[in-house]
């Protein structure tokens, strides 16, 4: 299965943010990918002050996502979207995948919120803003049984490690919009760390440049096999890059060394 990762420098001029993906899909299609995969937030990353209204999974968001997976007819994962929330305080930052006939056919809630407190330094409290989701989730993309993340979730391996096993997935998909501080120290070691430890394509696409004041996004967006390898990884700039997952290399690396089989805890 052929796989596109897309990176974007989403702004904050929502029209614009979705026109621009909108091309990176037909750019994936063109290139013969089966899949394409969007960045958190694809919808809107800018000043807080000037979001746009929450929506559901049935507004303009998902609308424009559906329509561009039927009529590309390919498997969209549309990134993440401001999805309303619990409360009028809050969103939810929620995944939405299509498949070729433009239906929606699974949805994430990113689970974990970034929290941080340095005295003096950071001050940043995600769960101001974003409620958490609580659920798992591993859908079937073209067959492959494929496990969702969002950004933050990728330092937490247990999550992966329940996708893959419990889950069964043989890709795991993240969205991000890693910043540059973090990023270019730590983003593709725990890329290739999911991968290798859980034996699974990690198919990563990033935000990319500068956005809202004080926030500059690492991109590098990257496919990587079971193995660690990185198969593709995008430069710095907007765009797209493929590679083809081989499914039955997965199944061979897996069987040459078992390690997930070889689990004692």
């Amino acid at each position: 299965m052929r796989v596109a990762v897309c990176q974007l420098n989403s702004r904050e001029d929502r029209d614009e943010n979705l026109r621009v993906a909108r091309e990176l899909l037909e750019r994936a299609a063109d290139a013969g990918a089966r899949l394409a995969v969007l960045p958190e937030y694809v919808d809107y990353l800018g000043p807080g002050k000037t979001a746009p209204e929450p929506e559901t999974d049935d507004g303009e968001f998902a609308r424009s996502f559906s329509a561009a997976a039927r009529e590309l007819g390919m498997w969209v994962h549309a990134g993440s979207f401001h999805e309303a929330g619990p409360d009028e305080s809050r969103t939810y930052n929620t995944s939405l995948i299509f498949d070729p006939a433009g239906e929606l056919v699974a949805r994430y809630r990113k689970i974990h919120l970034y929290d941080v407190e340095i005295p003096g330094r950071v001050s940043y409290q995600e769960s101001k803003s974003v409620a958490p989701g609580s659920s798992t989730v591993v859908t079937a993309i073209d067959g492959v049984p494929t496990g969702l993340s969002i950004c933050y979730d990728l330092r937490f391996p247990e999550l992966y490690r329940r996708l893959a096993v419990e889950g069964a997935a043989r890709v795991l998909v993240v969205p991000a919009a890693f910043m540059m501080h973090t990023g270019r120290d730590h983003w593709e070691v725990l890329l290739r760390a999911r991968a290798i430890e859980n034996q699974c394509y990690v198919v990563a696409a990033g935000q990319i440049g500068n956005h809202a004041p004080g926030r500059t996004c690492f991109g590098r967006s990257m496919i990587v096999d079971p193995w660690g390898t990185v198969l593709a990884q995008a430069p710095d700039t907007i765009g797209i890059v493929t590679a083809d997952l081989d499914l039955d290399r997965l199944e061979l690396i897996r069987s040459e060394l078992p390690s997930l089989a070889n689990r004692r805890l």
